[in-house]
């Protein structure tokens, strides 16, 4: 019997569980997806990006321009950190998958949590200050660094079930 051609690695399919997450984020621009794994390919959680619990999509803003208080960036918690809190068990030693390489806020939390691997596809804020400054703290904690070669897209599609 010969190996399977095209089966998804380890990164690939968790990568695929936090773009399956982002598809939760209401935020109109960026959705955004974590899976935290252990190192036994366990699950431990998933988080996307969104208000926090109580904070309605329908009062808070989701816009990108603006004043502080006009726009998400003061409101808004990363996919990331929600995986993070969401977890109803430790993260030390685990791996984080998610679709965007982490601000500085969330490298702060994954290195407090003890997560100690970050998969991610897209850098697109490489060269700015505070993308610089979460690869100078993840890499001074000794957290590892994986950018996917490929991307991952999923095509999910909700249908009527023929059954009801």
């Amino acid at each position: 019997m010969t190996k399977k051609e095209n089966i998804l690695s380890w990164d690939e399919y968790f990568m695929g569980l936090a773009h399956l997450s982002a598809l939760r984020s209401k935020d109109p621009n960026t959705k955004v997806g974590a899976a935290i794994v252990d190192d036994n390919h366990r699950v431990v959680s998933v988080g996307y990006n969104g208000f926090p619990k109580g904070c309605s999509d329908e009062v808070f803003p989701w816009g990108r321009d603006g004043d502080t208080l006009d726009s998400k960036y003061a409101f808004v918690v990363h996919a990331e950190l929600n995986a993070i809190l969401n977890s109803k068990w430790p993260v030390v030693g685990c791996t984080i998958y998610v679709s965007l390489f982490p601000c500085n806020e969330c490298a702060k939390a994954i290195i407090q949590s003890g997560i100690h691997r970050i998969v991610y596809e897209s850098d697109k804020y490489n060269g700015v200050d505070t993308n610089i400054a979460s690869k100078r703290m993840l890499k001074a904690a000794g957290v590892e660094l994986v950018q996917l070669k490929d991307t991952i897209h999923l095509s999910v599609e909700k249908i009527p079930n023929p059954e009801l």
